[in-house]
């Protein structure tokens, strides 16, 4: 499909720097066919059947924007991927001052080799502690990696480090949140188990490949990057029972619907998963599993557009989006959130 399809304008004033406070005090648009409803995360219980299950993904954000020194020129890096417990891709800038064997020093005990150079920047690099001690190095010296239209600077800014979490967060290796999951409270968490609506968490490490841009014309030649997921035996089991006795399958987010409709066969069944996806949802695909999604507002001529499209209707989107705008909907990652309903 032409990428064209999938744009729209955005002002620059609806783009949220904060999230709302309380978090579920923010607004969700619900989404059903012609239905566009104005509501707020707080009022999902209401929204929700009791035994559907509500799907979140666990997965914790790193701190993983470092600036160091080769020498005396300044090096901006930001983590992508582990390869290994002391080895990641990351983003170097700027990359032409590296080169191979060179050291980038961030602390006086914390510092990186650089091991291999890619396209557009990336390079491979090979720190000098690992795994645990990795992570906690990343804790001492590392910044939270907001997206890039959120500037807050060089320095670290210690309310990102919770705002930028979520309530769901416990297995490191995110590079960015899974935004969906910022809305969610204790307080809404009890709601919506009295309520009836059960829970249950998967993995899907959020890569920095989610921002990039779609450069290519048509979606066919786009290449999806790769994040890493993990679905238990228990989870599968547990989705699996809710949709054969009738429950909605809702997903909290466009990677817990990827990781899922990933683990999902031909036959509609949820099977185990461990391992990397690259699955790129456009509009066409058939969704086994998922039957409703929370997710936020998402960038024009983005792969996650393209998802919400596929899922609720493209031309539906774009009317929801209109509506949103006018309303004053906060768009992007600290923005406002909708629930969408799968389009038959």
């Amino acid at each position: 499909m032409n990428v064209d399809l999938f744009d729209f304008d955005l002002p620059r004033d609806l783009i949220a720097l904060r999230p709302a406070v309380p978090r579920d005090s923010a607004r969700l648009l619900q989404v059903s066919g012609d239905l566009l409803a104005d509501r707020h995360v707080r009022d999902l219980p209401a929204m929700l059947r009791p035994g559907d299950l509500l799907v979140s993904n666990n997965t914790k954000v790193i701190p993983a924007r470092l600036t160091g020194r080769r020498g005396t020129a300044k090096i901006e890096v930001t983590l992508i991927e582990a390869i290994a417990g002391d080895c990641w891709k990351a983003f170097a800038r700027p990359a032409k001052k590296l080169r191979l064997g060179d050291r980038v020093v961030f602390a006086e005990d914390f510092s990186a080799e650089m091991l291999a150079r890619g396209e557009g920047g990336e390079v491979t690099l090979g720190f000098s502690v690992g795994d645990d001690l990795l992570m906690a190095a990343l804790d001492r010296h590392g910044r939270m990696p907001l997206p890039p239209y959120i500037k807050r600077g060089d320095s670290a800014n210690p309310r990102d480090n919770d705002d930028y979490q979520t309530l769901f967060a416990e297995r490191p290796g995110a590079v960015a949140a899974p935004t969906a999951g910022l809305h969610f409270t204790p307080e809404l968490l009890t709601a919506l188990e009295a309520h009836g609506v059960e829970r249950a968490t998967l993995t899907l490490h959020v890569g920095a490949g989610t921002f990039l841009p779609v450069t290519a014309a048509d979606t066919t030649e786009h290449k999806m990057h790769e994040e890493w997921g993990e679905i238990s035996h228990t989870i599968a089991d547990q989705v699996n029972r809710a949709k054969a006795r009738g429950g909605r399958i809702v997903a909290v987010g466009s990677t817990s619907t990827r990781l899922l409709e990933s683990a999902t066969g031909a036959d509609c069944v949820v099977r185990p998963f461990s391992g990397r996806t690259d699955i790129f949802i456009t509009p066409g695909y058939q969704f086994r599993t998922v039957d409703l999604m929370m997710t936020n507002f998402h960038l024009p001529r983005s792969t996650l557009f393209m998802l919400v499209a596929a899922f609720a209707g493209r031309e539906v989107m774009l009317r929801a989006y209109d509506h949103a705008k006018s309303q004053g909907y906060r768009f992007y990652s600290y923005g406002d959130a909708s629930l969408l309903e799968r389009a038959p």
